[in-house]
């Protein structure tokens, strides 16, 4: 039960439309309401043929496998990848292969053992129970990413998996009734499984594996899933307001142009693109950065914005100038904070491990498929090394001379809508990373001044990441915590009060911030207004200055408060940075602070952490100097 004080802080932090809805949305599922506008078991829809619809005119990326034209590359790393799935084996959230089986049930959860229950209805499915475990361990499969993988291995491979592909799908919609069990919860996982059965159906819409019993059945399934998103959409548009959103509604638009035989299908597309098009509008900053906060959800935003340019292109229909407005602008703020020799970008912000479509062999962390991929849709030269990703939207590789304006001559990059300073010194090839913003839409973590240094391949102070959304308390308010970026605490508390969950109350704003390239230096400046629940003049002014070519950083944390509790500065490092370079802090009357550690953790991809060293200094002073360098 959420309390009364608790209650008034999300009302004021996300305001009555919010608060109303969601009670009136918990209402209508406690009282049973819900499953009226949800049945289970409703009767079969047979409004098309197989051979009907081969010849409807709307038209998906290809519109075969006999009718694509991709170079054929016998990749090792894409035939072990398949030999896994043929072995019953599941690569969760990009990092974790798990053994499931040939029969897998849908609904156990690999990691806890939990099996929910299929004959509940969705609406009867606990999120984050303690004894069912993270709910995304059961829709993982679920979203079918691997059937994308089988597809590619069939196509560079030239041994067709059609059979292997048809039964997943079939044994899927075989154990799942319409609107029972988890894997109805959530409207996204339904609209990435639809988007991934796409893919594969229209690749093996001319195989023989693929009967008028088995389409049928499929088309059926896709409807009523269709009709499912559509019907709760409001839940993500108004209650969530996040990439899930952005996903649905780009669901609901483009499911209405490929399936116009739906009778709700003029609707769908009508309704889904008038939404998708507010949604980026408003998610998307007018400087490229997204709402969310998380550089990996921008990452999963720029495939759906990619997918969405592509039906577009191949159906006639342009969208409104903002979209490409956004759609370019966030091509620019992610490539300006890519590290260009491995493709990675900073771990910051909420990371679940998410590729939608899985169209490539990259490593996860690396970028460069997905931005090559929406740099090409926009018409852009890309100046690196090219991906197998893009040709899958069957997009062309451009001759524009507009490389210049995704990789921007400027070392350094303001992006004030979203908060995110950056500048890059070419001498030594670092990469300095800055969060200072302002927070109108909620905050995932608690991280306002968090500071991520990269040189050459290496991140050696960085953030902590997410490990999963659903474990022991300690691990979600640790990965959540100001302590686990690069920070200031004040008796180490977090920056803003954590709440139920996702939840943080009294957000951290920004006041002011600076960024500026001198001739000898960098020079960075922002305030913050922090700690607002202990005192709510509470103000951190932090200052970084690098000089030009030589790998040191001065960084000096001053605070404003009443407060008398002493301040900490985390920091945490690498392996790498441990090994090659020095830290070392001093109060404002020039006092060594001595350096102090303590266990931490650290989570590059969803679902792992590994221990870590991370170093603090604590002062009593309300200032304090901080110097990083390289070691001779």
């Amino acid at each position: 039960m959420v309390s009364v004080k608790s209650f008034f802080r999300i009302l004021k932090n996300m305001g009555v439309r919010y608060t109303t809805f969601r009670l009136f949305y918990e209402f209508k599922n406690r009282t049973g309401i819900q499953k009226l506008y949800f049945p289970t078991n409703p009767q079969k829809i047979l409004n098309i043929s197989l051979e009907e619809w081969k010849k409807i005119p709307s038209k998906f990326f290809y519109d075969s496998k006999e009718s694509i034209k991709i170079n054929k590359l016998q990749n090792e790393i894409l035939k072990n990848e398949f030999e896994l799935i043929a072995s019953g084996t599941i690569n969760y959230f990009s990092s974790t292969n798990i053994f499931l089986g040939e029969n897998y049930d849908w609904i156990t959860n690999p990691d806890s053992g939990f099996v929910y229950d299929i004959n509940k209805h969705f609406t009867q499915i606990e999120d984050y129970s303690k004894i069912s475990g993270d709910i995304k361990y059961v829709w993982e499969k679920s979203r079918f990413n691997h059937l994308t993988t089988i597809m590619r291995y069939d196509y560079h491979f030239e041994d067709d998996k059609s059979e292997i592909v048809l039964h997943e799908i079939e044994d899927w919609i075989e154990k799942n009734p319409i609107n029972q069990g988890p894997n109805y919860k959530c409207s996204q996982e339904i609209t990435i499984r639809i988007f991934n059965w796409l893919f594969v159906l229209y690749y093996y819409k001319n195989s023989i594996n693929l009967s008028e019993t088995r389409f049928s059945k499929i088309i059926n399934s896709i409807y009523w899933q269709c009709k499912h998103v559509y019907s709760n959409i409001n839940f993500s548009r108004i209650a969530v307001r996040n990439n899930h959103a952005i996903t649905e509604t780009l669901g609901i638009y483009s499911f209405g142009i490929l399936f116009p035989f739906f009778k709700e299908s003029k609707k769908w597309k009508q309704n889904g693109k008038k939404w998708f098009e507010k949604e980026i509008n408003y998610q998307i900053y007018p400087d490229g950065t997204f709402l969310q906060f998380s550089l990996n959800y921008h990452r999963v935003v720029v495939q759906l914005l990619t997918y969405a340019i592509q039906i577009n292109k191949f159906n006639d229909i342009p969208f409104e100038s903002t979209f490409y407005e956004r759609a370019n602008q966030s091509l620019v703020f992610l490539y300006n904070c890519m590290n260009e020799l491995n493709g990675n970008l900073p771990n910051y912000g909420a990371n679940d491990g998410a590729i939608f479509f899985k169209l490539s062999t990259q490593a996860y962390r690396d970028y460069r498929p997905q931005l090559e991929s929406l740099a090409c849709a926009l018409r852009h030269k890309w100046p690196l090394a090219n991906s197998e990703e893009k040709y899958w939207f069957s997009i062309e590789d451009s001759n524009s001379t507009f490389d210049d304006y995704i990789k921007s001559n400027n070392q350094v990059n303001n992006f004030p809508d979203g908060g995110y300073y950056l500048f890059r010194d070419k001498i030594d090839n670092s990469l300095t990373f800055i969060r200072c913003g302002n927070h109108k839409d909620r905050p995932s973590q608690a991280d306002n001044l968090h500071v991520d240094i990269w040189v050459n391949e290496q991140n050696i102070l960085r953030d902590a990441g997410s490990y999963k959304y659903n474990t022991e308390q300690k691990y979600l308010n640790y990965f959540a915590s100001t302590k686990a970026h690069n920070c200031l605490t004040i008796d180490y508390k977090d920056q803003m009060l954590k709440g139920d969950r996702f939840i943080w109350y009294f957000w951290s704003q920004k006041e002011n911030a600076i960024l500026i390239e001198y001739d000898e230096y960098y020079y960075f400046k922002g305030t913050i207004n922090v700690f607002s629940y202990l005192d709510k003049n509470f103000k951190h002014t932090r200052i970084i200055k690098k000089i030009k070519g030589k790998l040191q950083w001065e960084i000096i944390d001053e605070v404003e408060s009443f407060l008398d509790g002493p301040i900490q500065q985390y920091w945490h490092p690498s392996k790498y940075f441990i090994q090659n370079f020095s830290i070392e802090s001093k109060d404002e009357l020039g006092n060594s602070i001595d350096i102090k550690s303590e266990e931490g953790f650290y989570s590059s991809l969803y679902g792992q952490k590994e221990l870590t060293q991370q170093l603090y200094f604590e002062t009593q002073k309300r200032k304090m100097k901080t110097t990083i360098r390289k070691l001779i």
